[in-house]
């Protein structure tokens, strides 16, 4: 990764560091949106930060998963949206070329690129999903 992309994931972990207590980021907008995907988590989205606009520090997806062996949930990555245009091309990310967008499988209309901040994936840290998150 270069020097660019890690001081990006430094300001995302900075930003997001206080939503490891669920609470705060219902506090902050983030709802539950019911979805659960295997090896991704839970989703916690942020309606209103849905737009044409990619800022580290602001990710409109908070991902949890369970802590193995306990009923609470722990934050595990973030994930970025930005709406598809017609005809339009993966949007900019982190500087670099490591992180790798996708159209969502959910029929949304979205781009989406995950970033996992806070649980080590082995397949590397932008990629989508990660088989330690059951």
């Amino acid at each position: 990764l270069t020097v660019a992309t890690q001081r990006e994931l430094a300001a995302a972990r900075s930003a997001t560091a206080r939503y490891h207590d669920v609470a705060q980021a219902e506090a902050d907008g983030y709802v539950n949106i019911n979805l659960y995907e295997p090896q991704e988590g839970f989703h916690w989205v942020n309606m209103s930060l849905i737009d044409a606009e990619f800022d580290p520090a602001h990710p409109e997806v908070l991902l949890y998963a369970l802590v193995p062996g306990e009923k609470r949930l722990q934050l595990v990555a973030v994930e970025y949206l930005i709406p598809i245009a017609p005809s339009s091309n993966a949007p900019a990310g982190f500087t670099g070329s490591a992180d790798s967008w996708r159209q969502d499988s959910e029929g949304f209309g979205l781009w989406e690129l995950t970033a996992w901040i806070w649980e080590h994936n082995p397949n590397g840290i932008f990629t989508f999903k990660n088989p330690r998150v059951p």
